[in-house]
């Protein structure tokens, strides 16, 4: 598997591009419902500072999701282990009016495309709170299968302790898996 690289990829109405600080200030007015924010491990950001040192501080590579061209969310590569070809899709978040849109399967599609066929993944993983039952609901739309859960895992911001559900898809399960996307979003 060759190592992620920031790349651009587009489908429709939807882009994702290498988070700069050029999305920022969008991706800040995204982020000021708390709901967005109920299943992620770190508090909403606030202000231009906190956006900057949410992009800035973060782990893995993050997009910019831009829908019609307004930065109205993000998603990333984290978790990148070349030994054994896997990866993790994660740290994904929209505005609330794009919940239940052609948003998040065609993110997944750009992402899941560019792993398995660019980078030549052979496993990608996305995991979510246990208890955030409609995002468990969407990973499984995608032909990911459930994994397990990993109790006891990650402090949300509230203090509280999350267990976390872990999904993943194979190499080998990714045709009927795009398939079903393509069909879903009429590609």
């Amino acid at each position: 598997m060759k190592q992620p690289e920031p790349v651009v990829l587009r489908l429709g109405r939807v882009s994702l591009e290498p988070w700069e600080p050029r999305h920022d200030a969008d991706l800040l007015e995204a982020a000021q419902d708390e709901d967005v924010w109920r299943w992620l491990s770190v508090p909403r950001p606030g202000d231009a500072q906190d956006i900057a040192r949410l992009r800035e501080e973060h782990i893995g590579l993050p997009w910019a999701v831009v829908v019609d061209g307004v930065a109205s969310g993000s998603s990333s590569y984290l978790d990148v282990d070349l030994s054994v070809a896997g990866l993790e899709i994660g740290w994904t978040w929209y505005r609330r009016d794009l919940w239940a849109s052609d948003v998040n399967p065609t993110c997944k599609l750009l992402l899941m495309t560019h792993a398995f066929e660019d980078l030549g993944a052979q496993r990608i993983t996305l995991k979510t709170d246990a208890l955030n039952t409609r995002s468990q609901r969407a990973i499984q739309r995608l032909g990911c299968r459930y994994d397990g859960t990993l109790r006891h895992h990650r402090l949300r911001p509230d203090g509280s302790v999350r267990d976390s559900a872990y999904f993943s898809l194979l190499a080998s399960e990714w045709p009927p898996a795009k398939a079903a996307l393509e069909a879903r979003l009429r590609v």
